[in-house]
């Protein structure tokens, strides 16, 4: 069974994490690690709904400032992390080693271990900063995938388009998902 760290900061977009949590329990055996910092939770009721609850979709969610929770050591072995949608705040921290939350501790602790980290910034437009930001995570590993989606799978409606996006994620992290490939022949 793969373990991944799913981290939630407080950027407009969580309709993603909602969905790669589901589509991830529905798809995979897989042990999701969960961390939905206080502006995300804050976000995630304006976006989702006043009763939005995303933790049952994690084998285990912690509070933004457990600083002694197991993910923030090497020594528990994940496949890697995500953070989904990632604030530009976020991106700062992990750009400058400034791990002073749970969120920001646990991938800290994936990028030095050498595991996979996905960023997924959902921000416009991007200032120099934001850039040289994501160009410093990228040369350190991180995999930076900003939330925009394709539409070469036709989509019909907001939910084709997240899904696919969403499915796109999952196949970078090794997981299943009835992702529609570039070049096949799709039904309209």
């Amino acid at each position: 069974m793969k373990r991944f760290i799913v981290g939630i900061s407080g950027a407009s977009g969580v309709i993603y994490a909602q969905r790669f949590l589901q589509k991830v329990a529905k798809h995979n055996k897989t042990e999701i690690h969960l961390i939905v910092t206080a502006n995300a939770q804050a976000i995630v009721r304006h976006e989702l709904g006043e009763k939005a609850d995303l933790s049952h979709l994690a084998f285990r969610t912690y509070a933004p400032d457990d600083l002694m929770a197991p993910i923030c050591s090497g020594s528990f072995p994940t496949d890697g992390m995500i953070v989904i949608p990632c604030s530009m705040k976020t991106l700062a921290g992990l750009a400058t080693g400034f791990a002073d939350n749970l969120l920001l501790r646990a991938a800290d602790v994936t990028m030095k271990e050498k595991r996979p980290l996905l960023l997924v910034p959902r921000e416009m437009p991007l200032s120099p900063i934001h850039l040289d930001n994501m160009l410093k995570l990228a040369n350190w590993g991180a995999h930076i995938i900003p939330a925009c989606p394709g539409f070469y799978h036709l989509p019909k409606n907001l939910d084709d388009l997240i899904d696919q996006f969403v499915f796109r994620i999952m196949d970078i992290l090794g997981l299943k998902s009835p992702i529609q490939r570039w070049g096949h022949r799709f039904s309209s």
